[in-house]
């Protein structure tokens, strides 16, 4: 898929994408770093049928909310030949116990035996983060494990 790339001389850039239906959908991001989220008149691709400011940390919760399925998918697929082994994604809560803390404080595989994959933060994939690795509100943390293993580590994520 093709991500046209137009940049708005005195505004930003607008970068977006052309969807089966024909519509556009994409993103204008502005000099001093504000987004808007666009969306294309069906039957005018050059004109907005709806613009949608978005903060920062909306963005990127948007991008996780957009990525994180297809993470999922290929993960499970990887290990579809294992049984009782599986992926899920678990949620950093702003303001959490492990907001602002290494992901080694929360001593995941210790506590709960499952091993964290991968972390994705406003729509960029960190592959197998280290100890070191910080995590912040809004984190969707991706581990391996058993269902029940996997529960407790949410658990954990949760409550501390």
């Amino acid at each position: 898929m093709n991500v046209d790339v137009t940049p708005l001389p005195g505004i930003g850039v607008r970068k977006e994408i052309e969807l089966r239906s024909g519509r556009r959908i994409g993103v204008i991001t502005h000099r001093d770093g504000q987004m808007e989220l666009i969306l294309s008149r069906a039957d005018d691709p050059d004109a907005c049928v709806a613009e949608l400011p978005l903060t920062g940390e909306e963005a990127g919760v948007l991008a996780n909310l957009l990525g994180a399925p297809q993470l999922v998918n290929q993960l499970n697929d990887e290990h579809s030949e294992l049984p009782g082994i599986t992926t899920r994604r678990l949620a950093i809560k702003h303001n959490s116990a492990y907001d602002g803390r290494p992901l080694g404080d929360t001593a995941l595989r210790t506590r709960t035996q499952v091993s964290v994959v991968a972390v994705m933060r406003a729509g960029q994939v960190h592959p197998s983060p280290t100890p070191d690795f910080v995590l912040v509100g809004g984190d969707l943390v991706f581990a391996v494990g058993t269902a029940e293993k996997l529960e407790q580590a949410a658990d954990v994520l949760t409550r501390g």
